[in-house]
């Protein structure tokens, strides 16, 4: 369900920012598991902190942004980064904004997110390998921003995850079917950017180097 379907004029403004260069993401393996992502070791390597910090520094966000992260390592330390080079208040971990749940996938090579984006295509709903149906992401993730929309006015909000939660999001925000986020332009490692409820980018946006 898009818990956002109904929205047109968001009380508040919205960024998203693919976490930085992780650990997994040197190794070319898929980390979607919880009980992995949240290790200390798929957390950020020393090129992906040198990301998040130009894309802080660049991005134009004021001390008052609220940041709200996937407490999955990589996120959380991409979100902490951002916070400090702001000097907003503490990052707000949260489940919903955890990657997709890749099943039997997990600890597999990267290239094979392939394989479940074809599937996505013909079908959003399906569980394929005890993938997580893009459906249901775009579920979690639509309803996290409903009640963000419900608690705050006038705010600037970044939320702080991983690519194919951050594709569903933006198809969410755009009003299309889940099957189709892979049509939409992809997040860069560390990439900034900011999305309304009608056209996915407004104004610029901030892009890491790499």
């Amino acid at each position: 369900m898009n818990h956002l379907a109904a929205v047109t004029e968001p009380r508040n403004r919205y960024y998203v920012m693919r976490h930085g260069q992780s650990m997994a993401n040197v190794r070319g393996i898929i980390v979607s598991d919880p009980a992995s992502g949240v290790r200390a070791e798929y957390g950020l390597s020393s090129a992906g902190r040198e990301q998040v910090l130009a894309a802080a520094k660049g991005c134009g966000l004021p001390p008052a942004t609220l940041i709200f992260s996937s407490d999955f390592s990589r996120a959380a330390q991409t979100a902490d980064i951002v916070r400090e080079c702001l000097g907003a208040e503490d990052v707000r971990l949260t489940e919903a904004l955890r990657e997709r749940c890749f099943g039997d996938w997990e600890g597999t090579s990267s290239g094979n997110y392939a394989q479940v984006w074809a599937a996505d295509a013909e079908d959003p709903d399906h569980r394929l390998d005890g993938v997580e149906p893009a459906s249901a992401v775009l579920d979690r993730v639509t309803a996290f921003v409903a009640g963000l929309e419900a608690a705050h006015a006038d705010r600037d909000i970044l939320l702080v995850s991983h690519g194919d939660t951050l594709q569903i999001l933006q198809a969410g925000f755009r009003g299309m079917s889940p099957a189709r986020h892979r049509d939409l332009p992809h997040l860069d490692t560390a990439e900034i950017r900011r999305i309304d409820m009608v056209g996915v980018e407004h104004g610029g946006h901030a892009r890491a180097p790499g």
